[in-house]
């Protein structure tokens, strides 16, 4: 399969050497709803809205559940979620855009549109290409700074998003590794807007949004709070849902801020799968076909895992992920939010589509729906796809619960000591971290509380857990991101700075805590 990639012709001998085996047990409508509803029952999953698109048709469209467990409307064909990294095709499409109208090329350096980018490593800020936004493969580590933009409540600006990538430390060479990365996506807004002269949300509404008639689909964070018809994000919290923030600003639209109706989805899935074309007789066409090729060409190579199909290779494109599975090219993204994931997948010989919208962020139920319909056009049977999920689900919540306990146990083991406590004045101050800004450490009323000046939604309460380790509690469970604060003492035993790590292994990546390193200022 490595090879398929290298020319036109080879991708033409791919799309068109396999057919559906005549035996495929291909789940009927009735059978998807019931699949989607036994889904959303072991997930706990609110509401969601699911689509299948098979030669050139609408096989499949539903919609299940509530948009809000606060409001309990029902979810309709026109309802908005979150598609979040869903996203990035868009960016890499509009890029594939301008590439066609000669503006830009996929090589062109970076500094080259934006001066003033600027990386930790000069000779890799020389380097760093278009391409090189979008294929992660910078050399900075997953998630690398997305404490910039996320959660939702930070008042960082672009212009100091963009300067402030200078600070983030590689963590491998320039690439040569896949770490995934939403701030250099970004980065690729601002080349479209610089080179189209339109602001980026502009620039899609304009180029895609009106083309294909995806009238219900929005980027603007405002718009989508006032829209009637939208979903409401959702988190388990100590074992009950609770509706869920915003998770990024507007600042990180390009990386993740589309809000669409399965019926807007359903039209630019359609759109992939016909090559950009679209329209009557599909005359018109969003970008040529050398730039969809480009877009679904391996960049940069992934390690592949134990997945549940026969899958050779892993790497990812232009916006999406590039894979082979049960001998097919399979090309799919995620999306995920605070609440909130998505999934769209295509199988191009196949001439296939699937959708998956929610609004609970369990990875697992979009992935249980999206391999069991796949199974009936491999024509695998026998594979319970939602026990399979619900149990390394489980699994991965009990590895979780039991280092919560532990942590608890050892905090209350704290408190009932008699021997005598750290003096909470040697680390009372500002601390400031070059990008991430400043924290504030302080006393209140004999709480030790955590208040960062940026994101506002880190706030919490310190407790003292180990030698010079404390744990804080962010004040917003739904965060679901509680820390370990580790300080370095000076000569005099006074905190001169800190280092930060989540306590889960289930905190989300976009907790970047590892990338902080806080000095003290005051």
């Amino acid at each position: 399969m490595k090879f398929i990639f290298s020319t036109k012709s080879a991708v033409l001998v791919l799309f068109l050497s396999f057919t559906i085996s005549a035996n495929c047990q291909v789940l009927t409508n009735s059978q998807i709803d019931s699949l989607v509803q036994k889904t959303m029952k072991t997930f706990d999953v609110p509401g969601m809205a699911v689509a299948v698109l098979k030669d050139g048709k609408i096989y499949h469209k539903n919609t299940y559940g509530v948009r809000s467990i606060k409001t309990n409307a029902e979810v309709n064909e026109n309802t908005l979620f979150g598609v979040a990294s869903n996203t990035k095709a868009f960016t890499t499409a509009a890029l594939a855009q301008l590439i066609d109208q000669g503006k830009i090329t996929w090589d062109t350096k970076v500094t080259d549109v934006i001066p003033e980018f600027k990386l930790y490593d000069p000779y890799v800020t020389a380097e760093f290409t278009i391409r090189d936004l979008v294929t992660h493969r910078s050399g900075l580590g997953l998630g690398a700074g997305d404490l910039m933009i996320f959660p939702a409540n930070n008042t960082t600006t672009k212009a100091e998003m963009i300067h402030n990538l200078r600070y983030l430390k590689p963590v491998s060479s320039f690439r040569s590794k896949f770490d995934y990365d939403n701030l250099l996506y970004i980065v690729a807004g601002e080349i479209v807007a610089r080179v189209s002269g339109k602001s980026y949300d502009d620039y899609i509404a304009d180029n895609f949004f009106k083309p294909l008639g995806m009238d219900r689909s929005l980027l603007s964070i405002p718009a989508i709070a006032a829209d009637g018809n939208r979903i409401d994000g959702h988190a388990p919290v100590n074992g009950k849902l609770e509706i869920t923030g915003n998770t990024f600003t507007q600042l990180a639209t390009p990386a993740g801020g589309i809000y669409a109706s399965i019926n807007d989805m359903g039209t630019w899935v359609q759109a992939q799968l016909n090559q950009g074309k679209y329209g009557p007789q599909l005359k018109d066409s969003l970008f040529s076909e050398k730039m969809h090729r480009e877009m679904w060409t391996p960049q940069t190579l992934l390690r592949t895992g134990s997945g549940p199909y026969n899958t050779h290779f892993l790497a990812y494109g232009l916006g999406w992920f590039l894979s082979d599975v049960n001998g097919y090219f399979q090309v799919t993204h995620t999306g995920g939010l605070l609440g909130i994931v998505s999934q769209v997948t295509l199988i191009p010989e196949l001439d296939l589509g699937i959708i998956v919208l929610t609004n609970q962020q369990s990875g697992a139920a979009f992935n249980a729906i999206t391999n069991s319909i796949k199974d009936g056009y491999f024509n695998i049977k026998g594979q319970d796809r939602i026990k399979q999920y619900n149990e390394r689900r489980l699994a991965g919540e009990r590895e979780e619960d039991s280092i919560v306990k532990t942590l608890e146990a050892a905090l209350q083991k704290q408190l009932k000591s008699k021997a005598p406590k750290p003096d909470i004045t040697t680390v009372l101050g500002t601390y400031q971290d070059p990008w991430f800004g400043n924290v504030t450490i302080s006393n209140q009323n004999g709480d030790l509380r955590f208040k960062a000046e940026k994101s506002l939604d880190l706030v919490g309460t310190m407790t003292f857990y180990k030698g010079t380790t404390y744990v804080v509690r962010w004040d917003d469970a739904s965060l679901k991101a509680d820390a370990f604060v580790n300080f370095s003492l000076d000569t005099e035993g006074r905190a001169k700075g800190f280092a930060m790590t989540a306590i889960s292994p289930l905190t989300d990546f976009s907790y970047d805590y590892q990338d902080l390193e806080f000095e003290r200022v005051k």
